[in-house]
């Protein structure tokens, strides 16, 4: 039994990637952990809010916005347990208290996969997708990462983005080996080619001896122009939900699709739940 486990900020929690974990989790017989990102930086309230110079009741005011931030958190936590319990999953709950995107990187290193809302700030502000947050954590994340849209969709089929590198070759052998209960889906390998390019995908022959030990059943597709204007609108036209899988290389480095915009869109535009995992 794998061990995946999902990302929450407390004072605003994710339904989707609860959703998305328990949906995951029973599908491919996971024990899921639920990693509530308390961080002691971090509160509901501006600190503005809490101070005013004429204010001779600050500390009690304080305390108030405290409890109240309190109670949130461990509303969540609730709220998870019983949704674990009634989808019957083997689950267990972490509440860290340090600095969010530290402690996040630290459980993946004893993680198989996580999973983790597009949106996520760990902030007060909104940002455009990806977050600063998402960003940081996609670069120094010891373990594949699920980023997933705001609202559930349940999975329907596996789209593999393949660009003749090892990173998205290593990317598609981590869904393999992380989502083993998935194959049974119907699969997609997407390329993308210069019109000057053949119509095969890059590295043809050894790429199809690699697909048939894992995904046997997949199709092939090649599509004549580019990464970031074409491939989007084929994605869009998809009558099934799809879950994406992209590749990334290095620390501190995403893959060419993602230096683009391709995550991006798939992100922001599209919607869509992105596998991403790391090639040394």
């Amino acid at each position: 039994m794998k061990k995946i486990i999902a990302a929450f900020d407390g004072l605003k929690y994710s339904r989707s990637a609860l959703d998305y974990a328990i949906f995951l989790s029973r599908y491919c017989n996971f024990h899921l952990v639920g990693i509530f990102l308390e961080d002691f930086t971090y509160n509901s309230y501006k600190i503005y809010d809490s101070i005013r110079k004429e204010d001779k009741r600050l500390n009690a005011k304080a305390k108030i916005l405290e409890k109240r931030d309190a109670s949130a958190r461990a509303a969540c936590v609730s709220d998870f347990e019983a949704a674990c319990q009634t989808a019957g999953l083997e689950f267990s709950i972490h509440r860290d208290r340090n600095i969010a995107t530290d402690d996040l990187v630290h459980e993946t290193v004893f993680a198989d996969l996580l999973i983790v809302n597009s949106s996520e700030t760990l902030t007060h502000d909104a940002e455009k997708l990806p977050t600063r947050f998402i960003r940081d954590l996609l670069s120094d994340a010891h373990a594949p990462v699920l980023v997933v849209p705001r609202q559930f969709k349940p999975p329907e089929k596996l789209v593999l983005l393949y660009d003749g590198e090892p990173s998205s070759v290593h990317a598609i052998k981590m869904l393999s080996y992380t989502l083993s209960g998935l194959e049974t889906m119907p699969v997609e390998i997407i390329s993308v080619r210069a019109a000057r390019d053949s119509s095969h995908i890059p590295e043809n022959k050894l790429m199809k001896e690699f697909m048939k030990r894992h995904f046997p059943n997949a199709s092939n597709t090649v599509i004549k122009g580019s990464a970031t204007s074409d491939l989007p609108g084929y994605l869009a036209k998809q009558e099934k939900n799809c879950l994406v899988t992209l590749g990334a290389y290095g620390r501190g480095a995403l893959s060419r699709w993602f230096r683009e915009s391709m995550a991006d869109i798939i992100m922001k535009d599209l919607k869509l739940p992105l596998f991403i995992a790391h090639s040394k």
